[in-house]
C-alpha cells in the first residue's frame, strides 16, 4: 500500500512538474547549445557610435560632487531609448564613464569633463545573445537570478522523480539503472578524455 502510494505520488509529481516546467527546461536546453557556439552570434551584432554633448551645467571639470549624475543618466535614457540598468558611473580625472548593461545589450558613454562632449557606443548583440545572457543570468538582475534558481530546483525534482520511478518498474529496473550508470560514467570518461 505505502509502496503503491509512493509510486503514484512520484509519477504524479514527475508528470505535472515536467509539464509545468516544460518551457523552462526547453529554454535552458536550447540555450545550452547556443552557448556552446558563440560564433553564431557575430552576424547578429550591431554597433552604433554616437557623438554629442551634455548640458555644461551638469558637469564640473574640477569638482566631482557638482556632477549632476541623475540628469546625465536620464539624458542618455531619454535621448537614446536606453532601458537597461545603469551598471557603472565612474568619475575620473578628465572624464566620466557610464555603462548601461542588459541581456545582449551594452551602452558605454565617455564624457569629457571640461567640455561635456561625449562618445556613446551602443552594442546590440541580437536575440541569441539575449537568450544566452538570460541562461547565464548576466546583467539580468536579482529577480531573474531567482527564476534561474527556481528553474534549477524544478529540473532537479523532475530528474529525481524520473529516476525514482524506475524502482517501481520491476521488469525495467535493472536495465534502467544500468543505463543511468552508463550515462554517468560516459560523462566522467568524456571529461577526462576531452575536457581536461
Amino acid at each position: 500500500m505505502i509502496k503503491r502510494d509512493i509510486a503514484t505520488w512520484t509519477r504524479w509529481i514527475h508528470i505535472y512538474l515536467s509539464m509545468f516546467s516544460f518551457a523552462t527546461l526547453l529554454f535552458f536546453a536550447v540555450t545550452g547549445i547556443t552557448l556552446n557556439h558563440p560564433d553564431w552570434l557575430t552576424a547578429q551584432q550591431h554597433v552604433e557610435s554616437i557623438s554629442g554633448k551634455v548640458d555644461s551645467t551638469w558637469i564640473s571639470a574640477t569638482d566631482t560632487n557638482r556632477t549632476a549624475k541623475m540628469e546625465i543618466v536620464e539624458h542618455f535614457r531619454n535621448a537614446y531609448s536606453i532601458e537597461s540598468r545603469l551598471h557603472d558611473f565612474r568619475m575620473e580625472e578628465t572624464e566620466c564613464a557610464l555603462s548601461f548593461k542588459g541581456p545582449g545589450y551594452v551602452a558605454d558613454a565617455f564624457i569629457d569633463r571640461s567640455t561635456g562632449e561625449y562618445e556613446l557606443t551602443i552594442t546590440n548583440s541580437g536575440a541569441l545573445a539575449i537568450f544566452n545572457d538570460l541562461h547565464k543570468g548576466r546583467d539580468t538582475g536579482s529577480v531573474w537570478a531567482l527564476i534561474i534558481d527556481i528553474s534549477a530546483i524544478l529540473m532537479i525534482l523532475v530528474s529525481l522523480t524520473g529516476f525514482l520511478m524506475i524502482f517501481f518498474l520491476k521488469k525495467k529496473r535493472l536495465s534502467g539503472l544500468l543505463l543511468s550508470l552508463l550515462g554517468g560514467l560516459l560523462i566522467v570518461i568524456f571529461y577526462y578524455m576531452y575536457a581536461k
